[in-house]
């Protein structure tokens, strides 16, 4: 155990005697945890922002920092950060311009875009160099799905509120449905020649109009839940289940320090998972720590805390021994062929998600000037893992 608390305290610490292997590990057990990559197709401002906006709950200012460039003609955003990424964007720009040429990008991400979104105001009908450029990535891998996205509704019916209930759920089913007299015919009109135009270069169709809360439209997320409904249908299933994971877990946070928390967490217990899947006894215990130490760490800088080495073995002390229990039972179950490996998965992310709740649960006591007990961080470390466990278990069936 000791072992264990000084592999981490070496992590927060910055100490060089860390694992230098860690940063290795990490990007093996990244490379294997499944993470939907969504790759964003369309002209600027035709509302690429507002979907990883929605998709993400990040705002404006983090997603612009977070985009690092790939190629001449595209970036990528790693949501909520490279470290423990859940969810990635590829944004190709340009696509709008005659000179544009799609063989970089399609060489950078054919293989690893699961879905490509493509992006079109509703009352933007020039379209014709993204068709040329989406045909070519269309032909790259035919059986990749693309979404094609209408956004923007709001600017064919100006002054006008949005239908409701939302009439355009046929499109979820099929594509190419007639739209009913519910939809505005400027609405209607705009949808249906964007369906011809595209012809046979998109799988779902969905109509939406994702504003800010300041905008003044009833319902920002216009949309927004049908969208995230085709992002599932479309994304392979193991993928599918970090987006459910993600969507379950922060759904209606009102905190704002736990809203920007809980993907993190959500990203390192995913990626832990994948540590405790590895089939031989012992060999996640070396790793875990450093995973661990690296949530605490920038749960610590969210929550605008110091975290030092005797913070965290403050706080692991309170919750250490069913850590340790939990630890030794999971390598054990190892020895037995294909069920160690999914309990230890299991374990293993129910565990780190249940610490990073925990953590959460403390610096939030902190901020309000007092500090919780042990035996409130213990019992409230033990619910969030119970929880987490069967959540995970319950993922790993379907």
């Amino acid at each position: 155990m000791s072992r264990l608390w000084d592999a981490m305290k070496r992590t927060v610490s910055g100490d060089p005697t860390a694992p230098p292997d860690l940063d290795a590990t990490l990007a093996e057990l990244r490379a294997k945890t499944p993470a939907p990559v969504f790759w964003l197709f369309g002209k600027t401002q035709s509302g690429k922002t507002s979907v990883i906006r929605y998709l993400t709950g990040a705002d404006d200012a983090v997603i612009g920092s977070g985009f690092r460039p790939c190629t001449k003609t595209s970036r990528q955003y790693q949501f909520p950060n490279p470290d423990a990424p859940l969810l990635t964007f590829l944004d190709t720009r340009g696509v709008d311009e005659p000179v544009y040429d799609a063989g970089d990008d399609i060489a950078a991400f054919d293989q690893t875009a699961h879905v490509v979104i493509v992006t079109a105001k509703a009352t933007d009908l020039a379209q014709g160099n993204v068709r040329a450029a989406l045909a070519r990535v269309r032909a790259a891998s035919p059986s990749r799905p693309v979404v094609l996205a209408i956004t923007c509704l709001n600017e064919a019916i100006p002054r006008e509120p949005h239908p409701t209930p939302y009439p355009f759920g046929a499109l979820l089913t099929d594509p190419r449905a007639p739209l009913p007299d519910a939809v505005p015919r400027p609405v209607r009109e705009c949808v249906d020649e964007h369906r011809r135009a595209f012809g046979d270069l998109y799988d779902h169709v969905v109509a939406l109009d994702l504003t800010k809360p300041d905008d003044g439209f009833p319902d920002p997320n216009y949309g927004g839940e049908q969208l995230k409904d085709v992002l599932l249908a479309a994304l392979p299933a193991a993928y599918r289940q970090t987006l459910l994971r993600l969507k379950d877990t922060t759904e209606a946070l009102k905190d704002v320090h736990l809203r920007h928390a809980m993907p993190v967490i959500v990203g390192y217990a995913s990626i832990a998972g994948t540590a405790g899947a590895v089939p031989i006894p012992f060999v996640d215990m070396a790793v875990l720590p450093g995973i661990q130490a690296r949530m605490a760490y920038q749960l610590a800088a969210i929550y605008g805390q110091p975290m030092s080495a005797e913070r965290l073995k403050e706080i692991g002390a309170a919750v250490g021994i069913g850590m340790l229990t939990r630890t030794l039972a999971r390598q054990a179950t190892k020895f037995i062929p294909f069920v160690g490996s999914a309990i230890g998965a299991t374990v293993a992310a129910a565990s780190t998600f249940a610490l990073g709740r925990a953590l959460c649960f403390y610096f939030s006591a902190v901020c309000e000037g007092h500090v919780p007990s042990a035996d409130a961080l213990r019992a409230f470390y033990q619910e969030q893992y119970a929880a987490a466990e069967t959540r995970w278990k319950n993922q790993q069936k379907t």
